[in-house]
């Protein structure tokens, strides 16, 4: 008898619940599939003090590979849903598709930042959902300190030391409430002119700081932020934002570099696409956790409408507590349903109390109904975290006692930029890069040095600031290969490091190193393909540029140097003309003002990709305006037309020369 087949989708706090008590519960009788686009578990509750370096990124998440025995972890999203043929469809994060079929689907997606239509927000605010998110905010708030600091506008001083969080729940008043900390500690190693403070400023439209817990906790953070200087303005929210600032509700302008949206999540949209009866964008679920009309699904956390018991007429709200023990319930009500435990069960609550890190000893927290401030709140706080995180316990508490006795590391290490985290994504959990799934098969379709590069950077969805590089353009001379141009200064943003392409180490083309390699640099070294061992070159590569741009040496075989990136050409090549020579350029820029040499019979360079043979190769005379026409490309050559590039990459921070 074969086993049973279960998917769970989503490993945010509801799905990596369920995943481990299914673990635990059907110990190898049945096949547990889990699909999420990471391979960690990420602690929210803990990410504002990733963004206020108190923590080290990784102490906040958890390996699903190592906690979750008996569990196949599937990298990718979700995609589409066939209820009737009970299959998942799914991509992976290199673009492959799949398809997994269950006996039992857990939809457990979680949720995402939740949009207003508010002008300017999705182009020029930054949500808090996921690890890259928290990143970008610290290096943007270290960045913009540090620039502000060596301003003389005190206009755009305190532009830039200006913070707006919009959202005071959760998580929007634990970002500025640590926020305020990390800049005030920064401004105190380094002064602002004039002397300058940091200013946050927390926003939102209710009337009170943390509507959703008791009053006297409210009362306490509030408290709280005042005296630590944040700008807490309640019935206020932004009207506008603009690359300059927001223009808010009161009809004041505030000048900042800096928009954080907290105003709340939404369930993932996955569920809308699957026909089922919905309550405000969540799919409903009866107590069980079942999907009514679909025995063989279950949903729980963010994207379940989950009815309260305790509050008749009510559905629990979308809280990582409730997500995490939704998530328990529904892996015991699935291995029932597969006769592999015990009865199914009604999810019921009881609240046990709230905490709220405000930073250092500060805190608001009502454990079993008492209310506390101060440190015993703090002590409190942070010991409910270090039990409720499923690992990195000690790790993290090596973390807090270090940031206790030492300053905190305020450096920006630039591993995200601002167009890699969208406000407006299905998956905040993942950093946006060039390139992505959706222009791979395109890339790999085309042809010439300059193609990926191009489409990575101008089809790849880069955003606004990005430099591109225009295909079709003449390549920048002396350089080894047609490398993108990098980010201009102040825009912010810029290529991330590209990945080969499986076609082009299919068709012959050297590796493509880092964006803004330069001839001397060690990641500007190319390694050979497949195609050019078979030739019997050298492994050490005879493309590689050397310092300076210098092209390749002759080889001992007499072969033709090919496949020179830059379009340079080889220099002393005996036997033979230069070949494939990328971009169509001919042979010239010859140290001495010297033509190509050894052209035999007065002959051009043949296969010159784009179309165009080498000019003005004969009599060792510079090219002076005589056209001469090549012999037609071979076969291997693809034939100009709309899939081909039309040449190389222009560089566009280097001046041609």
């Amino acid at each position: 008898m074969s086993r049973p087949r279960i998917v769970i989708v989503g490993a945010g706090f509801a799905g990596y619940r369920t995943a481990r008590t299914l673990s635990r519960l059907t110990r190898g009788r049945a096949h547990i599939t889990l699909l999420n686009p990471t391979d960690y578990f990420l602690y929210l509750p803990l990410l504002p003090q990733v963004a206020a370096g108190i923590l080290e990124p990784r102490r906040v998440t958890v390996s699903l590979s190592d906690t979750l025995p008996r569990v196949r972890l599937v990298l990718g999203g979700a995609d589409r849903i066939d209820l009737d043929e009970r299959t998942v469809h799914y991509t992976g994060p290199e673009g492959e598709e799949g398809t997994l079929a269950y006996d039992r689907l857990v939809l457990a997606a979680g949720s995402v930042n939740k949009l207003l239509p508010i002008p300017g927000v999705a182009e020029h605010a930054h949500g808090f959902r996921g690890l890259p998110e928290a990143l970008y905010l610290r290096d943007h708030v270290t960045r913009q300190v540090e620039l502000a600091a060596a301003a003389d506008d005190p206009k755009t001083c305190a532009a830039r030391c200006t913070f707006v969080v919009v959202g005071a729940g959760y998580t929007g008043t634990e970002v500025a409430a640590h926020g305020q900390m990390f800049t005030d500690a920064q401004v105190r190693r380094h002064p602002l002119r004039r002397g300058m403070r940091p200013r946050w400023m927390l926003l939102d439209v209710a009337p009170r700081v943390l509507p959703e817990m008791d009053p006297k906790l409210s009362a306490t953070a509030e408290r709280v932020l005042r005296q630590r200087g944040v700008d807490v303005r309640m019935g206020t929210s932004v009207k506008e934002a603009t690359h300059d600032g927001v223009l808010l509700t009161d009809g004041e302008f505030v000048d900042t570099r800096t928009l954080v949206w907290c105003v709340g999540v939404r369930p993932d949209p996955l569920v809308e696409s699957l026909g089922l009866p919905m309550e405000k964008g969540r799919l409903l679920v009866d107590p069980q956790l079942q999907v009514p009309g679909r025995p063989e699904v279950f949903s729980c956390g963010d994207v379940a409408a989950v009815p309260d018991l305790e509050k008749p007429g009510a559905y629990t709200p979308m809280t990582a507590q409730h997500a995490w023990r939704q998530g328990r319930i529904a892996a015991e009500n699935v291995a029932a349903s597969l006769g592999l435990g015990g009865t199914r069960k009604p999810y019921r609550h009881r609240d046990l109390g709230f905490v709220v890190d405000l930073g250092g000893a500060k805190a608001a927290a009502n454990p079993l109904g008492v209310t506390l401030s101060g440190v015993p709140a703090g002590a409190v706080t942070r010991g409910y975290h270090l039990a409720a995180m499923p690992g990195n316990r000690v790790r993290v508490a090596a973390d807090w006692l270090l940031d206790a006795v030492l300053p905190r590391q305020a450096v920006q290490l630039g591993l995200v930029r601002s167009w890699s985290v969208p406000l407006d994504t299905s998956s905040p959990e993942v950093a946006r890069v060039p390139g992505g799934p959706g222009q791979r098969q395109e890339t790999s379709a085309r042809s010439g040095p300059g193609a990926a590069i191009e489409a990575d950077t101008h089809g790849g969805g880069t955003g606004a600031g990005s430099e591109g590089a225009r295909a079709g353009d003449e390549p920048a001379k002396g350089r080894p290969g047609p490398a993108p141009a990098g980010p201009r200064p102040g825009s912010g943003s810029g290529p991330a490091v590209l990945r080969r392409f499986e076609s082009d180490t299919a068709k012959g083309r050297p590796d493509d190193g880092a964006p803004g390699d330069h001839p001397g640099s060690a990641s500007a070294v190319l390694r050979p393909s497949e195609s050019d061992t078979a030739k019997g070159r050298p492994p050490g590569g005879a493309t590689t540029a050397g310092p300076g741009g210098d092209p390749a040496k002759p080889h001992p075989d007499g072969e033709p140097a090919k496949n020179q990136p830059g379009g340079e050409p080889a220099r002393n090549q005996p036997g033979g003309p230069a070949k494939n020579q990328p971009g169509g350029e001919p042979a010239k820029n010859q140290p001495g003002g010297e033509p190509a040499k050894n052209q035999p019979n007065d002959e051009p360079a043949k296969n010159q990709p784009g179309g165009e043979p080498a000019k003005e190769q004969s009599g060792g005379g510079v090219g002076g305006g005589r056209d001469v026409s090549g012999p037609a490309p071979p076969d291997d050559q693809p034939p100009p037309g709309p899939g081909t590039s039309p040449g190389p990459v222009k560089r566009t921070d280097v001046p041609d020369d």
